[in-house]
């Protein structure tokens, strides 16, 4: 049985409203009301568990009740639980079970968009990857490059920032973004400097055979088509919370792979194939950021359109 775990501090002023609220809602189990229990903040301590499908109705609520705000709102995923009297609730809820939670899944993305200084480190350190893996025209080390990159947490920041209207997010999402493209690209370009001044490249990619290098820097129809592909699947994956689909975007996209081309091209001589790295990255990123935020929009569409749905049907 899916749910949630929800432990909550009610002003005492607010408690009774609350607590009616919630044993009047099927969906709500194990509700357990502790007077005077919590401090810090201090106030009544509320903690139940909520059917899935239920959550974010349960959850609006409460913030309607300003527990937010005056009190505290804690949500804990239930890994498993046994609840015989939950069954005909859940029966009841439908398709809603799946639903997505939506606090749950701003509160992940959200996560995601912390720039902390090694958001910079792995940025630094998977161009450098990369790059070596261009001048061995290694596609292993392109695919490590990828997986290390941090860059999709900013991306998909941002949709939520532009999805949420929420300013603040966007810039300092696309701040962290140039800031770090720029940090891990000067880098490399000087760790590319020192490869070709000791002659550290591979003898094939000294004579002009650089099949790893061609593919990032020609740009193309595949280029947005698969950077949409990828901007769906990697908002769904974190709505379900599933980590294996989300890292087949970390090692579908090029991003990495494009900024470690423009330093490594631009440290031999190569301009044209920086622009195109340029070009590739460019695009990656846009492509990115609107398919995420149309992607969380029409989530969100669609299961309201299932809740109400449940609502015409549950009316006697």
């Amino acid at each position: 049985m899916d749910m949630i775990h929800v432990r909550a501090v009610s002003p005492p002023d607010l408690t009774d409203q609350v607590v009616d609220f919630l044993s009047g809602d099927p969906s709500v189990l194990d509700l357990i009301v502790q007077r005077g229990a919590a401090r810090n903040p201090d106030g009544d301590g509320i903690v139940c568990d909520v059917l899935t499908g239920a959550a974010n109705d349960v959850l609006r609520a409460l913030r309607a009740f300003h527990l937010d705000s005056r009190g505290s709102i804690v949500i804990e995923p239930v890994d498993m639980a046994f609840v015989g009297g939950g069954t005909a609730a859940a029966q009841g809820i439908g398709a809603l079970t799946h639903a997505p939670v939506w606090d749950q899944v701003e509160a992940r993305i959200r996560a995601q968009g912390t720039y902390a200084p090694s958001f910079y480190l792995y940025l630094v350190i998977a161009g450098l990857l990369g790059a070596v893996g261009i001048v061995t025209n290694s596609q292993i080390l392109i695919v490590a490059a990828m997986v290390v990159g941090p860059e999709y947490g900013a991306i998909v920041s941002i949709a939520l920032g532009v999805d949420r209207h929420n300013g603040p997010r966007i810039r300092q999402g696309l701040r962290a973004l140039l800031v770090g493209f720029l940090l891990a690209i000067v880098v490399t370009f000087l760790f590319a400097l020192l490869i070709r001044a000791c002659d550290f490249e591979s003898k094939a990619f000294s004579l002009g055979l650089r099949p790893v290098s061609d593919l990032i820097d020609t740009p193309n129809f595949f280029s947005f088509a698969v950077a949409g592909l990828a901007g769906i699947v990697g908002v769904v994956s974190l709505t379900e919370a599933k980590t294996s689909a989300l890292l087949g975007v970390f090692i579908s996209v090029t991003t990495i792979p494009a900024a470690a081309d423009i330093a490594v091209s631009a440290a031999f001589g190569s301009a044209s194939s920086a622009w195109g790295s340029l070009v590739q990255l460019l695009v990656n990123i846009i492509v990115l950021i609107v398919v995420g935020t149309a992607t969380l929009r029409c989530q969100r569409a669609l299961w309201r359109r299932v809740a109400l749905r449940r609502a015409r049907t549950s009316k006697p």
